[in-house]
């Protein structure tokens, strides 16, 4: 099984720090933000990493390599315009295959277990009405309102107590294959249309996640991954 690391972001809200450096390549705890996936992914058992790139992209490729330097096998796609999520997806499937694959946000900092990944995969398979698995976590105080309810392990686009998609899903590559590659397209519209034809599944993750979108929430992050590394800490206290 493949993952996949959307990093082409401009990372507008992370300005000015994001003028000079990619906004994967910021450094908390005393690492870039890709690299704490990387490492997660590998450890989990992932080898086989494609990785998409926009602004700034070169930086990346240099800083990563293709990626004996972590244990695994990093596969590049360029896009030289960020083309969003979706359609940075659609224009990566030569490089991810024909099975389902694992997605990951490069700029969210979590512990999620990616190994069950692996199963949630196996299931898709065997079920052509399954398009995708979200991982949902409680909404943070910058996005109150959530993007999608959860109900015995079903995604609702409404219920009486909706989540935060973690940026975080497992996918199926013919989902992706009606976008001309190379084209811009969101996932938001696309998620909305599955969830209402019932064909997404998902979890509620509990452990710690952040969605590092400002540099205050960088900033705050490092500190707390900072002092993790001077003790001893719990996994989903970092």
């Amino acid at each position: 099984m493949k993952a996949m690391i959307l990093a082409a972001g401009r990372g507008e809200r992370m300005r000015p720090l994001t003028d000079t450096t990619p906004k994967p390549l910021l450094t908390v705890g005393g690492k870039a933000l890709i690299v704490w996936h990387i490492e997660n992914l590998a450890r989990a058992g992932f080898t086989e990493l494609v990785i998409n790139h926009a602004h700034l992209g070169e930086m990346i490729e240099a800083a990563l390599g293709d990626g004996s330097q972590f244990g695994v096998r990093i596969a590049y796609s360029a896009e030289g315009e960020a083309l969003e999520t979706a359609g940075g997806i659609a224009k990566a499937l030569p490089l991810l295959g024909d099975e389902p694959f694992l997605v990951v946000n490069g700029d969210i900092h979590t512990y999620y277990e990616f190994g069950k990944a692996r199963d949630i995969a196996a299931t898709m398979q065997a079920d052509p009405n399954f398009l995708a698995y979200l991982v949902l976590t409680d909404n943070p105080p910058h996005h109150p309102n959530g993007d999608f309810a959860l109900e015995d392990g079903v995604c609702k686009l409404e219920g009486a107590h909706k989540l935060t998609y973690t940026g975080i899903g497992i996918y199926r590559p013919e989902s992706f294959a009606h976008i001309v590659p190379g084209s811009k397209a969101a996932l938001g519209p696309l998620l909305k249309q599955w969830i209402g034809q019932g064909r997404v599944r998902g979890e509620h993750h509990r452990a710690r996640w952040v969605d590092v979108g400002t540099p205050q929430r960088l900033a705050a992050l490092d500190v707390a991954l900072t002092k993790c590394s001077k003790r001893v800490c719990l996994r989903d206290e970092a």
